[in-house]
């Protein structure tokens, strides 16, 4: 029989595989040909009356239009993508051709935003994807390829005569005060010329059809990439307001006064949008469904949590150990009990707390005791957890889940007798889809129960490393590496997914 370890990693393996760039444009894109060449995206028509052109930006767009340019064809006119400084040497020298365009494309590749910032190279970019844009006829078909992750930073144009100096000084200072993403993408929108429908609408009259690779928890249009082709829900008010809150609106550059004057005070209609399609391609939904397919394959009974699960990294930790617990106690007599009432309190106020979207804990607790006993199963979510840097060491927040998680599991059974692990066999695994965590090669790590006492006899201190952010150095030092999740970049994201697995031992 296969390990936990190795039905995990095919879990892992499958959900990243179904949101790679390539296999998902080629599942959801066609070209019909014929007298009048159609666009078929997820079975919706797009007629190809004259010239298809191509615009992209972000950390995954590169293969998205590989793809693209292979299905269009010689219906393709031009393209240009903007795409991260480097992205074209890291995917050649890790052996993805197929992420790479052909030598004689008519995509024109512009690289920028190093560290993921807007330089004076994404600018460049943002500058040409504009121009293409405003040329555009009645008769033009526009494919817009969005990757959220890095597509804000790869897209800067500030409305004249705001500098992108200026307009980042301002995101600085916000960030510094405590500003959230939200309301940083909500300023970053109102100063800039594509984001926020902008894009959309310079391309008007053209059919435009957005292509979206989603990084955002509930995957709102509006928020992926600051929305380039869809329409804005804030105005110039909310802007105000975020710069009122956070006590910046007498300390504004000269130039950010003068647009924020003339904006329009309402966001625009909907109704202007009525040439724009957006279809969301992959998401961490899609991952979790192919997983769930996965785990059912080799027999465990798969429930998914949540694709929307966030907040800090510790409450998180706690959550997952509860549950693990709790779906413990279906392989022992304990299965209702005193015990089993406590897990289950404890787990609806903390869900309460974290206030995940769209999560029904009852329903799910309902399904996980509907599994029968002595079943194995399957527990599996995704989003994007926050890590308070207090430390000096080197993690992510997918390998410091994890170590939380084998700490909190450790402890639990050196409560007593009363703890239900003994019966089972327990791995969990979180991992980056993106195949990075933080700055390591790790995409993410594996846990068990036994890991904390494990390392305690190899003489370290789980404890001392999560102080110092540090789960990384942990994790390479205990047992040569082992327990490390390393993919290699996989050229999408879709933020992380864990994954649980018990069965009776």
């Amino acid at each position: 029989t296969m390990s936990l370890r190795e039905h995990a990693l095919c879990l892992f393996r499958g959900a990243v595989g179904t949101v790679r760039p390539a296999p998902m444009l080629k599942r959801a894109l066609k070209l019909q040909g014929g007298g009048c060449p159609q666009l078929l995206v997820k079975g919706q028509a797009f007629p190809v009356k004259r010239d298809l052109y191509l615009v992209g930006f972000g950390k995954a767009v590169l293969g998205m239009a590989a793809a693209a340019e292979e299905i269009l064809g010689d219906h393709l006119a031009r393209g240009i993508v903007s795409v991260p400084l480097g992205i074209q040497e890291s995917l050649q020298r890790a052996g993805m051709q197929e992420m790479l365009l052909k030598p004689h494309s008519k995509i024109q590749v512009i690289e920028g935003a190093k560290n993921n910032l807007p330089d004076a190279a994404a600018l460049k970019g943002a500058a040409a994807i504009q121009e293409l844009a405003e040329g555009l006829t009645a008769d033009d078909l526009l494919l817009v390829l969005i990757s959220g992750r890095g597509g804000s930073a790869l897209l800067p144009a500030p409305i004249p005569p705001i500098l992108l100096e200026e307009k980042e000084k301002l995101t600085k200072m916000l960030a510094s005060r405590g500003a959230a993403i939200q309301e940083l993408n909500i300023v970053r929108k109102t100063l800039s010329v594509l984001k926020g429908g902008g894009l959309a609408q310079l391309a008007h009259p053209a059919q435009v059809v957005s292509l979206i690779l989603s990084d955002v928890i509930g995957d709102p249009l509006d928020i992926i990439a600051s929305g380039p082709t869809a329409a804005s829900s804030h105005s110039v008010r909310d802007c105000l307001q975020i710069l009122t809150k956070y006590n910046l609106l007498h300390n504004l550059p000269k130039s950010v006064e003068m647009v924020l004057s003339s904006s329009p005070t309402k966001p625009t209609a909907p109704e202007n949008y009525s040439h724009v399609s957006n279809i969301i391609l992959g998401s961490n939904t899609l991952a979790l469904e192919e997983a769930k397919c996965q785990a059912e394959g080799l027999g465990y009974a798969a429930l998914v949590l949540s694709a929307a699960v966030h907040g800090e990294v510790g409450r998180v930790a706690t959550l997952y150990c509860q549950l693990i617990q709790l779906a413990c106690l279906g392989f022992t007599s304990l299965a209702e009990g005193p015990l089993s009432d406590e897990l289950r309190g404890n787990l609806l106020q903390l869900a309460a707390e974290l206030q995940i979207p769209g999560l029904d804990l009852e329903e799910f607790l309902q399904a996980l005791r509907g599994v029968g006993p002595g079943r194995a199963v399957c527990i599996l979510a995704g989003g994007e957890t926050t890590v308070q840097i207090q430390g000096t060491g080197t993690g992510g927040r997918n390998q410091e889940l994890a170590l939380r998680v084998g700490l909190g599991l450790h402890k639990a059974q050196a409560t007593g007798a009363s703890s239900p692990q003994g019966k089972c066999e327990i791995l969990f695994l979180s991992g980056g889809t993106d195949g990075q965590d933080g700055p390591t090669e790790a995409a993410g790590a594996f846990c068990s129960p036994g890991l904390v006492a494990e390392a305690l006899q190899e003489g370290l201190d789980v404890e001392a490393f999560l102080r110092n952010n540090d789960s990384y150095t942990f994790f390479s030092q205990f047992q040569g590496g082992q327990h490390l999740l390393v993919t290699g970049l996989t050229g999408t994201n879709v933020m992380d997914i864990q994954a649980i697995l018990i069965r009776a031992t």
